[in-house]
């Protein structure tokens, strides 16, 4: 059963969390098989069950923005989208005493969202394809065929000397550190097609498994692989782009 509302986690006004409005939708977990080790949400569970305003803001701040991607990809709005964002904080406080762990309590508040997200778009007739993906998205070669070795060669399809990926000056691990480049990333992530940024964002920028994705979406693996794929190699492209001091077209 859900908590009652003066068990409910009560965030500190000047949190995103107390900007939220009431929402019934709920989503409940069943729980894990008996002797199973616990998960790594244990911890955080009990913190939330017992109203710690702390750690749920710590989780709205860290997640939102990733979910507003998400969000976006099923509502016609940036508001609507603001909106499924705070209904599904609302049932995920609202519904914690139901979720008892068979999945990743972030699979969970994703399932959530996408629940929440199809509902809304249905209202607002618009609907995204996402059981398939199609050319419109970026379709066909993600790189120049120009980078690869032909049918002929001894080794087909590997990349040639000059097209192999190279090492950029600074490292991606020294370059993170950067805010002109963290601004490069972000603005080729938003420049993705829509399905394409909500998987990259949801297993690069959140960390989530490929699994956890394809639960939350309700996708196939292989429509999952399709999509990171292409994202992936056109911001790889972006950054390859600024490192070798390409100018956009």
């Amino acid at each position: 059963m859900p908590p009652d509302a003066d068990e409910t986690v009560q965030p500190s006004p000047s949190s995103p969390a107390s900007r939220l409005r009431y929402q019934p939708e709920i989503v409940v977990e069943h729980g894990p098989d008996p002797g199973e080790p616990p998960s790594a949400d244990v911890v955080l569970l009990d913190r939330l069950r017992r109203g710690d305003a702390d750690a749920f803001t710590s989780l709205v701040d860290s997640w939102s923005p990733v979910m507003l991607r998400v969000a976006r990809s099923f509502v016609s709005t940036d508001a609507s989208a603001q909106e499924v964002v705070q209904e599904t904080w609302l049932a995920v406080l609202r519904g914690l005493d139901g979720f008892e762990g068979r999945s990743s309590l972030r699979t969970w508040v994703f399932r959530i969202l996408t629940n929440l997200g199809k509902t809304r778009g249905v209202r607002e007739a618009r609907t995204v394809p996402w059981s398939s993906v199609d050319d419109s998205e970026g379709g066909g070669r993600t790189m120049d065929p120009s980078r690869f070795r032909g049918a002929h060669d001894q080794w087909p399809d590997h990349w040639t000397p000059l097209g192999a990926p190279r090492r950029w000056v600074p490292s991606p691990e020294e370059a993170v550190v950067m805010s002109e480049v963290r601004g490069l990333v972000a603005a080729a992530l938003d420049e993705l097609p829509e399905r394409q940024r909500v998987v990259v964002s949801m297993r690069d920028v959140v960390g989530m498994a490929a699994d956890e994705v394809c639960e939350a979406l309700q996708i196939s693996p292989q429509n999952q692989r399709v999509l990171l794929h292409r994202g992936r190699a056109r911001l790889r492209q972006s950054l390859e782009d600024y490192y070798r001091g390409v100018t956009p077209s």
